[in-house]
């Protein structure tokens, strides 16, 4: 079993690069620790809005544009869907978890600076808080404590549909805050990052703002900015959010396991291009700090070939690059 440790006193670099071998456990009971303090009364319900309105907007603008506008994708839709799906999903995969949550590399400030705010176009939350979670994640992996494994329901079918729709999107409405004080305290401590963590309200804003602009310059119309804030802004955001909330999900309950690891992850390769890599996620909690997910003949990481090319031009540097499977 990992060992407890006091608030405040986590080694980061062991719970976020060490894999100890544990029978999977599927009782959830209490968390293994006290959990800091609950938000107050209208931050939660604030907090718990703003997710709905993430979970289920996308899904009424979505039928409002077909139904009722009846106004279709353009090439130009599409464009600026894919190139703002690369930038913020990589900000994501590159950034938030392969950089800041695991230090799979070293960065240059400048893109240690860009991928925070590419990741945080991709409106997941915070930086510090996302990388709270995934470290709180792989410390408690499938066991009490986890915040969004999908065995916490047991192992009937009841339980495993219950616990698969709550590791999707339902943990995101849970009341259990994690501290960053105990999971993130070296990004406290970067002033960077503090400060890009501050910004991410504006940022997430950003995220919409920037195809609808997009759209008014390369069109001059507000139909044309309309269509791409749909598009390029609303879907797009939440093709992103599902396919790493996907990761949480089905990446714990479907797959293959070619790696002995002490929990349910599993290789989804359905999901290896939206995820940008990250479906390969039996490998990434066998070697949680490895550069490289898609480790095997044909698991296509446009990530991993990224953080190649960052290293390469000097940008990246100490990258974790263990030998293949």
């Amino acid at each position: 079993m990992l060992r407890e440790v006091g608030l405040g006193m986590l080694d980061v670099h062991e719970a976020t690069t060490s894999v100890e071998k544990r029978a999977p456990s599927e009782e959830f009971g209490p968390p293994p620790s006290t959990p800091p303090a609950s938000p107050g009364r209208a931050t939660a319900v604030f907090q718990r809005a703003f997710t709905a309105l993430l979970v289920i907007g996308p899904v009424v603008a979505l039928t409002f544009a077909l139904v009722l506008w009846r106004h279709h994708l353009t090439l130009l839709d599409i464009t600026l869907a894919v190139v703002l799906y690369s930038i913020s999903g990589h900000g994501v995969t590159i950034g938030y978890h392969r950089l800041f949550t695991h230090r799979s590399f070293t960065a240059k400030r400048p893109l240690k600076i860009a991928l925070a705010l590419a990741g945080s176009l991709a409106v997941e939350g915070s930086l510090v808080g996302w990388v709270a979670n995934h470290r709180r994640h792989h410390m408690f992996s499938d066991r009490a404590g986890d915040p969004h494994s999908p065995h916490r329901y047991g192992p009937g079918a009841w339980g495993q549909l219950r616990g698969l729709a709550y590791a999707h999107v339902g943990w995101l409405f849970a009341a259990e805050p994690t501290s960053a004080e105990r999971f993130a305290p070296d990004l406290q401590r970067d002033r960077d990052v503090k400060l890009i963590d501050k910004l991410f309200p504006a940022l997430a804003v950003a995220s919409f703002a920037l195809p609808f602009a997009a759209g008014w310059l390369l069109t001059r119309s507000i139909t044309g900015a309309l269509s791409a804030l749909l598009w390029a802004g609303v879907v797009r955001v939440a093709l992103l959010h599902h396919a790493t909330w996907s990761v949480n999900s089905v990446c714990h309950m479907f797959g293959r396991q070619p790696l002995a690891v002490s929990d349910h992850s599993a290789n989804f390769a359905p999901l290896a291009v939206l995820s940008m890599g990250e479906s390969w996620h039996n490998y990434h909690h066998a070697h949680p700090s490895s550069a490289r997910h898609g480790a095997g003949r044909g698991q296509l990481d446009s990530s991993a070939a990224m953080i190649r090319m960052f290293e390469k031009a000097g940008w990246a540097t100490k990258v974790h690059w263990p030998p293949r499977p």
